[in-house]
């Protein structure tokens, strides 16, 4: 094997958390390939409003492609490209993609998670996360729907810590069940009995139509129906998950594998841009120290 041709790391992912760890693995002078599939969370945000250098707020997209110009300036490499597997070939990784494969003394996976969403075309939901009539994260954006009324999509336990999560900055919280669910009124949020059967869309609301035939019109639909981790081909190497099927983790992002990191929100944590950038920090640093001792 001609060690020359090795990557120091490559990070699957080219998110906020994958971006972060090429920027610092690139100014530790380590050789970083970022293989970005185009398909994460960060690019469906309209506007984020939780990050500091941003009081204005900044689209989702803005902030991957000054991230990525960041990166490239110090010579982390950014390519397009699904990584179909992994594989150990001695001291390093073999990451093959649909385009090419690239050999790595580590590998970071920032592969994220998938959201599942509402019933509703490509076309809709992409209108819907436009005119912030259709949202993921209440962490996120909460603020920005204060005193409006707010329809949360989910069921369970989960369905109603987040509804009990957004009474806080609105009077008007209503829990509707996809698949229709006995419930009453609690802690100020309106529970409904019937199932959902339609969504639609108008200019200013979505109107979320109902087994009994009625439609009620919301400013805001929060989608509460959950999240798979995105462990392919993490899970096919020999990664570790825990209990909600997150990769497992130490404090360094190390995983149970020498040389496999992970970082963002495929692992188990608050999904947000602030702790995926410092988890990509984190990984890069532990990283560069483990490559220098090995060297020492």
């Amino acid at each position: 094997m001609d060690t020359s041709d090795i990557k120091d790391c490559v990070v699957i992912g080219g998110g906020p958390a994958g971006l972060t760890a090429a920027l610092y693995l690139a100014r530790f002078l380590r050789s970083v390939t970022v293989f970005d599939g185009q398909d994460g969370r960060a690019r469906m945000i309209p506007r984020t409003h939780n990050l500091t250098p941003f009081p204005d707020g900044i689209p989702g997209q803005e902030l991957l492609d000054r991230m990525q110009s960041h990166a490239r300036r110090y010579g982390a490499v950014i390519q397009t490209g699904t990584v179909e597997a992994v594989e150990r070939q001695g001291n390093a990784f073999q990451v093959r993609t649909d385009r090419q494969a690239v050999l790595a003394r580590n590998v970071i996976f920032a592969t994220g998670v998938f959201n599942h969403r509402p019933p509703l075309s490509a076309r809709d939901h992409a209108l819907g996360l436009a005119r912030g009539l259709l949202r993921y994260c209440p962490v996120c954006d909460a603020y920005e729907v204060r005193d409006k009324r707010i329809a949360v999509l989910g069921s369970g336990t989960h369905g109603l810590k987040e509804a009990s999560f957004l009474r806080h900055y609105s009077p008007s919280v209503t829990l509707v069940s996809p698949d229709g669910a006995p419930g009453t009124a609690r802690n100020g949020i309106r529970v409904l009995q019937a199932a959902l059967t339609g969504i639609a869309l108008s200019e200013t609301e979505i109107l979320m139509t109902l087994q009994d035939g009625e439609t009620r019109p919301f400013d805001t639909m929060y989608v509460a129906l959950g999240t798979t981790p995105r462990t392919d081909p993490a899970g096919c190497l020999g990664v570790e998950l825990d209990e909600d099927g997150h990769i497992a983790i130490d404090a360094k992002q190390k995983t149970n594998l020498d040389g496999v990191y992970a970082i963002g929100d495929v692992t188990n944590g608050i999904d947000q841009i602030a702790v995926a950038m410092g988890q990509g920090a984190v990984a890069a640093t532990a990283i560069h120290n483990d490559l220098s001792a090995s060297r020492s």
